[in-house]
C-alpha cells in the first residue's frame, strides 16, 4: 500500500487528465441521453403523422365507395362521415386508457400508465387533453374544414401517443421501483384477489381492501373513479345459499279413516350476511 502512495505521489499530475476524461464521459452520456429523448419524440411525431394519414385514408376510401370525395375545399361544413369516424377512433383510445385507469390490478401490474412523471405517459396525457379540447360537440355539428383538420391531427397524435406509452409501460412494469416497493406491489396484487373474491366473506374482503390501499399508499395514486369501481367490487353482496330440494313425503297407506295432514314446520328465515356483520 505504501508503494502505491509513493507511486501516486510521483505521478500526481495524472489526476488532471483523468478528471478531464471523466468530465468528458459524463457530458457525452448527457448528450447521448438528450439525443435519445429527441429521437423518441421525433418517432412519436412521425408515427402520429402516419396514424393521421391512416385514419383519413380509411374515411376517404369509404366515402369514395358511396360517391363524392370527402375533400371539398369550398365547403364550410365538415363531412359527417369523417367526423363520425374520428369520434369512433377517439372513443376507442379513451376506452383502452380507461381499461388501465379504472382497473387497479392493471395499474399495479403496469404502474407507468398512471405515472405522469414518465415522459411517454405525460406525452399521452397531453395528446388526450388536446384531442378532447378539439373534439366537436357532435358528429352533426357545423365545423370548418380547418377544425376538422386540427381534430384529425389531434386524434392521430392521441392514438400514437397511447400505443407508445402502453408499450413502454408494459416494458417497464415495476422496474422503476426499489426492491421493497416491488414487494409491496406484489402483496397488494395478492390482497386485491381476496378483496374481489366472491367466495370470501364480506369481512375478509373489507380487510383485504384496506390493506391494498395501505400497500399502494405512496406508490400508485388511484383516481377517484378507480377507487369507486374497486369499492363496488369489494362490497358485492354474496349470493344467498341455495337450499336443497325437499324430499317428497312418503305416501300414506289407504284406509277408510280420513287422512289427517301434518303441518310442515315453519321455515326459519336466515339473516343475510350483510345483516350479520
Amino acid at each position: 500500500m505504501q508503494e502505491f502512495f509513493q507511486w501516486a505521489g510521483n505521478f500526481w499530475w495524472l489526476i488532471f487528465p483523468i478528471m478531464g476524461m471523466a468530465g468528458g464521459a459524463a457530458k457525452a452520456w448527457e448528450r447521448g441521453s438528450k439525443r435519445r429523448h429527441e429521437r423518441r419524440l421525433e418517432t412519436l411525431k412521425v408515427k402520429a403523422q402516419l396514424k393521421t394519414a391512416e385514419i383519413e385514408a380509411r374515411a376517404l376510401t369509404r366515402q369514395a365507395k358511396r360517391g363524392p370525395s370527402v375533400v371539398d375545399t369550398t365547403a364550410s361544413v365538415a363531412p359527417n362521415d369523417l367526423v363520425a369516424r374520428l369520434f369512433t377512433e377517439h372513443d376507442e383510445i379513451t376506452a383502452r386508457w380507461l381499461d388501465y385507469e379504472l382497473d387497479v390490478a392493471k395499474l399495479i401490474a403496469f404502474p407507468a400508465m398512471s405515472d405522469g412523471r414518465q415522459p411517454l405517459t405525460a406525452a399521452f396525457l397531453r395528446a388526450k387533453k388536446t384531442a378532447d379540447a378539439l373534439r366537436p360537440s357532435s358528429a352533426d355539428a357545423k365545423v370548418s374544414e380547418q377544425q376538422v383538420t386540427e381534430y384529425l391531427q389531434a386524434v392521430g397524435d392521441y392514438a400514437v401517443a397511447f400505443e407508445i406509452a402502453e408499450k413502454d409501460a408494459r416494458r417497464l412494469r415495476d422496474s422503476t421501483f426499489t426492491e421493497p416497493e416491488r414487494k409491496r406491489l406484489e402483496r397488494a396484487q395478492q390482497l386485491l384477489k381476496v378483496a374481489v373474491d366472491e367466495s370470501a366473506t364480506q369481512a375478509e374482503r373489507n380487510v383485504a381492501y384496506k390493506r391494498v390501499r395501505e400497500e399502494l399508499d405512496g406508490l400508485i395514486l388511484l383516481s377517484d373513479d378507480a377507487v369507486t369501481v374497486l369499492e363496488k367490487q369489494v362490497a358485492r353482496e354474496l349470493p344467498a345459499p341455495v337450499s336443497p330440494p325437499a324430499s317428497p313425503a312418503p305416501t300414506a297407506p289407504e284406509s277408510d279413516a280420513p287422512a289427517t295432514s301434518t303441518p310442515e314446520p315453519e321455515r326459519i328465515k336466515l339473516p343475510r350476511r350483510d345483516e350479520q356483520s
